[in-house]
């Protein structure tokens, strides 16, 4: 769903040909550049220049932060907020109400095909670029929706919105790894989590008054597109660019205009993209990452099942609290509040093993102990299946009352967001050299477990009943359970045997201060 820590690879050197250049009439090449050419590179002046981001006050951090975070929570906000819609769409284009949650299923697909794009677009042009094109598109296609005449006018506009919105999912973990270090990374991304997961809880329950109200299903679209136009002005007056990549590239553009020495040049305009390295790192190594790597496999299957069960959810509730219950629909929405806490509780988990990771990374040079991840998230696989099993038989009794099953959510809803968070770390933290494709890996399977799940999530619970469906799940759900314990075990150990998950980084080179101590040549004691 996105990139946590982006680690781009060593520049692409063009292979050198005997082709024989020329400049112009009568003119061949000029003569080389004198002196080192890496004095014509354009690089950091000091720790505090401003084109890195790590260096702005945290004033400025912040406002980059809030921005981006808004950007997340309306992109997550329209995958859902379309469940209300399920039953009124249903009735007015004379579709079951299997094809009517296609407006969610595709929504979901677009989530899994957008980041393909998204993330090399973050990479080649920065940040900022890719998350205004991408807001504009999509509120004009929320729009598009809101006014859809026919279903098929609504579905292709609804799976186009979820493709342009899965921009901010690819590219703002990025971007908060362009603003903060190891130190407070960990607290920044925790709350870029939270707001992925509150969205999808928070927008059914507007959805769902917005529905019955007079307003009718088309103003969760309208609703959803005037916060897309909000985002977009947000982006235009207030982010600001974080990659530091793009920022120097802009230096240098500008010193050439302003000294017309054209061989001043940032290092990455050295670089040479061919349509043979694009498929290699972004298409065929997120494939090769998933099915040779057992890590990434079982991790990703793990996070797949668990964003499967957030959206079987949005089916499940409206069964246990309306169907079962006979609560008014709209009302029996609010239960996902119970979910809500139960995710702030996960980030709160999260936040308190982050000062004992820091000091396991310090102790360890600066370098990454993955296996440390997987803390929380021992804490969040026993609290998931519990949670599932309590809703499970506390939701299929009419005489137990409402509390109880909602009650369930704060387990299920720490479950989520601690073994989603803490997995995602954990497979950048392990495979520092090729992160981006391995979360583009994971990011490709889930969404097409979130998109699937609410297909079939109706008729499991009818036909098995609320009791035995979501004793399935939670059954699935303990048979993961091992994974985390199992892998802070073996991890290192199985690590050592992949090609892509380093484990011996060298030895610790000198720091200034061993260096400045070291003596100087001349000042060598005469034999």
């Amino acid at each position: 769903m996105f990139d946590l820590a982006p680690h781009p690879s060593a520049p692409v050197k063009r292979t050198p040909t005997a082709e024989t250049f020329r400049l112009g009439r009568d003119r061949g090449m000029p003569p080389p550049l004198l002196g080192d050419p890496s004095e014509y590179l354009v690089e950091l002046t000091d720790d505090n220049d401003p084109a890195n981001a790590k260096s702005w006050p945290i004033s400025r951090k912040m406002r980059a932060a809030c921005v981006l975070g808004f950007d997340t929570l309306v992109a997550s906000w329209g995958s859902s907020v379309y469940s209300a819609s399920v039953e009124p769409v249903s009735e007015l284009f004379g579709v079951s109400r299997t094809v009517a949650i296609l407006g969610l299923t595709l929504y979901v697909c677009g989530f899994a095909t957008g980041p393909l794009a998204w993330g090399p677009l973050s990479e080649l042009y920065g940040r900022k670029m890719p998350v205004i094109v991408a807001c504009f598109v999509f509120t004009c296609f929320i729009f598009a929706a809101a006014t859809a005449k026919d279903m098929q006018t609504l579905m292709l506009c609804r799976f186009f919105a979820g493709v342009f919105a899965s921009c901010p999912l690819a590219v703002v973990g990025a971007a908060f790894a362009d603003l903060f270090g190891n130190a407070t990374r960990g607290i920044a991304i925790a709350f870029f989590s939270a707001l992925v997961f509150l969205g999808p809880f928070i927008s059914p329950i507007v959805g769902a008054f917005i529905t019955q109200s007079y307003l009718g299903w088309r103003w969760t679209e309208y609703i959803t597109g005037i916060m897309g136009a909000l985002a977009l002005t947000l982006d235009i007056l207030f982010l600001e660019e974080t990659y530091l990549k793009t920022n120097l590239q802009r230096r240098a553009a500008n010193i050439r205009k302003e000294t017309q020495n054209f061989a001043i040049h940032h290092i990455s305009e050295e670089e040479v993209v061919t349509p043979d390295d694009l498929v290699r790192k972004h298409l065929l190594l997120p494939v090769k990452l998933l099915f040779l790597e057992p890590i990434v496999f079982l991790m990703t299957l793990y996070t797949a099942f668990i964003y499967g069960i957030l959206y079987l959810f949005l089916e499940a509730y409206p069964i246990v609290f309306a169907e079962k219950r006979g609560i008014n629909p709209a009302v029996a929405t609010l239960p996902y509040i119970g979910l809500i806490i139960g995710v702030l509780i996960g980030c709160g988990i999260v936040v308190a093993f982050e000062p004992r990771y820091n000091r396991r990374l310090e102790a360890n040079g600066g370098i990454p102990v993955p296996e440390d991840r997987l803390l929380p998230m021992m804490i969040g696989a026993v609290l998931f299946p519990i949670g599932l099993f309590w809703f499970a038989w506390t939701g299929n009794y009419e005489s137990v009352h409402w509390l109880a099953p909602t009650f369930s959510g704060l387990l299920t809803g720490a479950g989520i967001l601690t073994i989603f968070l803490q997995a995602l770390n954990y497979l950048v933290d392990a495979y520092l050299m090729v992160a981006a494709s391995t979360i583009a890996a994971n990011t490709f399977l889930r969404s097409f477990f979130g998109a699937g799940f609410p297909l079939f999530a109706v008729q499991m619970f009818h036909n098995l009943g609320v009791e035995w469906a979501g004793s399935l799940l939670g059954f699935l759900a303990v048979a993961f359970l091992p994974i985390p314990f199992l892998f802070y075990i073996f991890g290192k150990r199985l690590r050592k045997f992949s090609r892509y998950a380093p484990t011996d980084f060298g030895p610790k080179p000198p720091s200034d201060e061993e260096i400045a101590a070291e003596p100087k040549e001349d000042e060598l004691p005469a034999e």
